[in-house]
């Protein structure tokens, strides 16, 4: 029996034992080595060459992630590691660090219990370690700490001993500051990484070593030692004797819960059901023989079997040919095959059992996010995945052939299945396709997907998104119906910074508010008590608040007036962009007594007007994208990169020194970062490293608003002007 079949034998019987598996993700910032430590563990277990771990990237086997070096898809593997005469199956996702892929980031930690936080040595804490930290925290998934490139420290900036422990205690001070601020309250001081505890180790990925307390105890080596090896070039030797994957999968199995112990408090938080149901017991006891409970956190396109859904199987066992039901969509569907990934390829078995992650083939209408069940059951969805940044750069795309219209359509929803984080609009009055991504990058990798799936497009130049707000206020603002039977009275204010932040932070919810329970939030948010309890509705960051008493009929109408607000919400008046950031309370109402002069065709208009009326009597504002760039640059150039900041309208937010280097961070609208990349380089004259991260809608400069309104509404082929408040409310 060859090595792989035998792996494939034990992986099939270890799914069954939930105490030896463990499901973790491996995350960092961009290059800081994750992909090649993922290379070094699958060369242990026999997947690759140990010659070429560091070298293969196996886990990059898109073609565009080999010819940019950059992961951009989570990549699943199972494999069988045998640690302390017991074997282990690891299930290990390798996640992208570019910020324009963090949705996969989100996605992943959803399916894994456990996180390896890769940080560079040299670099330290960049700003996406930050963000990947807080998103594995978001889905109580326990981090340990592995800092990488240590070679580096020794070889090229000829740190001594203390000097490297000096730059370790930081990054491992940094990482605990992360980690007390973010994690769960029970966990706070319990899931803090520690070099004597062994949560902590030091290596190099790219040379296949890695060494934490328990090893150094175990094999008398000490980092005096590993200068010596490094400053005579046998790091080769060094790897013999310390094995990255020994250190790196010890500490897995030592600290990362098993899906036994991590379903008991992961189920609660993730999953909105009735924790002492059967279903719930089930979950929280990994138990393979109760209700089916799946969460699909990815959708790929398989060319020879269609479409592959990715879960994490938390309940009961999915097995092949059987039927599922999908709780979101309330539809059923056959499962092909089910399985686990072995990197590109997939292991088929007949069945997947509770805490492994499954490739299930033949769900169609999956999407990232949805619940499977038995077909003969229905349970509570899992909690909606919130991703951390949203789409701001669109392109509109067109087919070169008009032939290939109907094509286009469907490769569109395709990738947009693929990947939840673009938002895909296909406008049939107008006949414009448009997609919204993260980021230039982002875009660029989608629309070299779809010329790969045979369908050759041509793309607009890219269009940044806005935002509409208000800087004022406006009250008792009335809206009429068009049959003038029903009349709506409204005040608007902007949203307190505070009541944004907890919406953003995922604190509020976003919904029609149900139950008296919210009341508490909003108020711990700066409401009053009495408002608190109207709050009918939070939208796009907007809360609509009912401040009428005693007015009959309004219950009939309340779905409507929340979809009017809504809508008028989905494109503002200003510029036909999204609001946000607005409070709508309800005044009072009048209300027609006959029905048939009160139903969507009356309501929907008048509250929709009294919004767009009240937006351009407050002062309306258009806002913009920003982006937190941070770059690092040796002394002589930092006024050559500071330039290039602030001839892109970018504020200076902080700069500071880092040996012969200068930090700067800054604040830089997306619609001035086109083209960033290559100026920067020659800025700089290619010795900078330079990253980017999301960072909200900040309001336009007064100056510039103008014109970029009349722009946006002329792209649009709307008027020129927005329209003053009478038009609406006339």
């Amino acid at each position: 029996m060859s090595r792989r079949d035998q792996m494939i034998k034990k992986i099939k019987e270890l799914m069954y034992e939930p105490e030896y598996i463990r499901n973790i993700g491996i995350v960092a910032h961009i290059d800081h080595g994750k992909t090649t430590l993922s290379d070094n563990l699958l060369a242990a277990a026999g997947m690759i060459s140990s010659e070429l771990a560091g070298d293969q990237r196996f886990l990059d086997f898109d073609e565009q992630e080999q010819e940019r070096g950059i992961t951009i898809d989570a990549a699943n593997v199972s494999m069988v590691h045998d640690y302390e005469d017991k074997n282990y199956l690891i299930n290990l996702i390798d996640t992208p660090g570019h910020v324009d892929f963090g949705g996969d980031v989100t996605r992943a930690m959803r399916a894994v219990d456990g996180a390896v936080v890769v940080v560079c040595a040299v670099e330290g804490i960049m700003p996406q370690t930050e963000t990947v930290l807080r998103q594995a925290l978001k889905e109580n998934v326990r981090p340990v700490l592995f800092i990488n490139k240590v070679d580096r420290l020794i070889n090229e900036l000829k740190l001594d001993d203390l000097e490297l422990q000096n730059r370790f205690v930081k990054i491992i001070a940094g990482v605990n500051k992360l980690i007390k601020n973010m994690a769960p309250k029970q966990f706070k001081e319990e899931w803090q990484v520690k070099i004597e505890d062994g949560t902590v180790a030091f290596g190099s990925a790219y040379h296949n070593w890695a060494i934490n307390v328990p090893t150094m105890l175990k094999t008398n080596i000490t980092f005096k030692d590993i200068i010596e090896y490094c400053n005579e070039d046998k790091q080769k030797e060094l790897a013999s004797k310390i094995k990255i994957e020994e250190v790196i999968l010890g500490m897995v199995v030592e600290h990362l819960p098993s899906p036994k112990i991590a379903q008991a408090y992961r189920v609660p938080k993730i999953w909105s059901g009735d924790i002492e149901s059967v279903e719930g017991q089930g979950m929280i006891n990994t138990d393979s023989e109760s209700p089916l409970a799946v969460m699909v956190t990815d959708v790929s396109i398989d060319k020879h079997a269609g479409e592959i859904a990715t879960g994490r199987v938390y309940g009961g066992s999915i097995e092949k040919g059987s039927e599922i039901f999908f709780v979101g969509s309330m539809s059923k569907a056959r499962t092909q095959q089910v399985g686990v990934y072995m990197g590109p390829e997939r292991i088929n078995t007949d069945t997947v059992p509770a805490g492994n992650i499954v490739a299930i083939t033949g769900a169609r209408g999956a999407i990232a996010g949805e619940t499977i069940t038995d077909a003969d059951h229905n349970i509570a969805p899992f909690e909606s995945l919130e991703h951390i940044s949203e789409p701001v750069v669109t392109v509109a795309v067109e087919a070169k052939n008009t032939k290939d219209l109907p094509k286009l359509i469907e490769v569109l929803r395709q990738v947009g299945k693929e990947d939840p984080t673009l938002r895909v609009e296909i406008n049939e009055e107008t006949g414009e396709h448009l997609i919204a991504g993260m980021g230039e990058l982002h875009l660029e990798v989608i629309i070299y997907r779809i010329n790969d799936k045979g369908l050759e497009v041509e793309t607009s130049e890219p269009i940044v998104v806005y935002r509409e707000t208000i800087a004022g206020t406006a009250t008792n603002v009335e809206g009429k119906s068009p049959n003038k039977h029903n009349r709506f009275y409204i005040d608007i204010e902007p949203l307190s910074d505070e009541l944004m932040g907890a919406i953003s932070e995922g604190a509020i919810q976003e919904g029609r508010v149900k139950g008296k329970e919210s009341a508490k939030v909003f108020q711990e948010y700066g409401l009053d008590k009495d408002e608190a309890k109207k709050v009918w509705d939070v939208y796009k960051h907007s809360i609509f608040v009912n401040k009428t008493r005693g007015i009959q009929y309004l219950d009939e109408i309340k779905e409507l007036l929340m979809e009017g607000f809504e809508s008028a919400l989905d494109d503002g008046p200003l510029a036909n962009e999204k609001a946000m950031g607005v409070k709508i309370s309800l005044m009072d109402a009048k209300i027609h007594e006959d029905a048939v002069h009160r139903g969507p065709a009356q309501v929907l208009p008048a509250i929709r007007k009294a919004v767009y009326g009240a937006i351009m009597l407050a002062q309306p504002t258009l806002m913009e994208p920003m982006q937190k760039v941070f770059i690092s640059v040796p002394q002589d150039y930092m006024g050559a990169a500071t330039r290039e900041i602030q001839n892109r309208r970018g504020q200076i937010v902080e700069m500071g020194q880092d040996g012969d280097m200068s930090t700067i961070e800054s604040k830089v609208p997306v619609s001035e970062m086109f083209g960033f990349a290559g100026d920067i380089r020659s800025a700089a004259e290619g010795r900078c490293i330079w990253s980017t991260e999301n960072s909200g809608f900040e309001r336009i400069p007064r100056e510039l608003q103008n014109q970029i309104v009349k722009e946006i509404r002329q792209r649009k082929g709307l008027t020129p002007e927005p329209y003053g408040p009478d038009h609406y409310l006339g």
